[in-house]
């Protein structure tokens, strides 16, 4: 099993679009890529997908690559194989980390999702998000707050894990 991203960072944005990867998330991001080696520059890919989507969600190369493994086993001219090569091979960025541990965000991404002077990375697993700090405050925080407010206070989130029982 790959390694996960952990964690979430606030992160500077300068004005050519240039962010830090935080330094945890660049261990992932070499070690989920087949052709890095120590010295290369590791490669991800960034989907921003369409209208709706407030965020650029970055993957790693086997995340992508697993992705990928799974459009193509969907019928050549299905709609849903056309939309989902629309939205994760057509809106995506492919790039590499630098050798300061930076991307750069192109200015189409950034109008995107209305990023400037700070991003948020908050990690998802096998891959991470990049955020405008305001909008996954107003957004993410309050649906995660209204979701656990649906149940008691002494809820296990653990217990949603299959095989895992609740105990009184």
């Amino acid at each position: 099993m790959a390694r996960r991203f952990r964690g979430e960072f606030h992160q500077k944005v300068d004005s050519k679009g240039r962010v830090s990867i935080p330094a945890l998330f660049r261990r992932v991001i070499e070690a989920a890529d087949p052709d890095w080696t120590d010295g290369q520059r590791p490669n991800l890919v960034i989907v921003y997908g369409d209208h709706r989507r407030k965020y650029l969600e970055c993957y790693t190369i086997e995340a992508i690559d697993e992705i990928d493994r799974q459009i193509d086993e969907l019928p050549r001219g299905s709609i849903e194989r056309k939309m989902l090569e629309r939205l994760f091979h057509g809106q995506s960025h492919p790039t590499q980390v630098d050798e300061d541990g930076r991307v750069v965000l192109p200015q189409k991404l950034r109008e995107k999702i209305g990023l400037e002077g700070e991003a948020f990375f908050i990690a998802s697993g096998d891959r991470f998000h990049i955020w405008r700090p305001e909008t996954y405050e107003a957004e993410e925080v309050a649906r995660t707050e209204a979701w656990l407010e649906e149940f008691p206070e002494d809820f296990d989130p653990l217990s949603l894990l299959p095989g895992k029982k609740e105990t009184p």
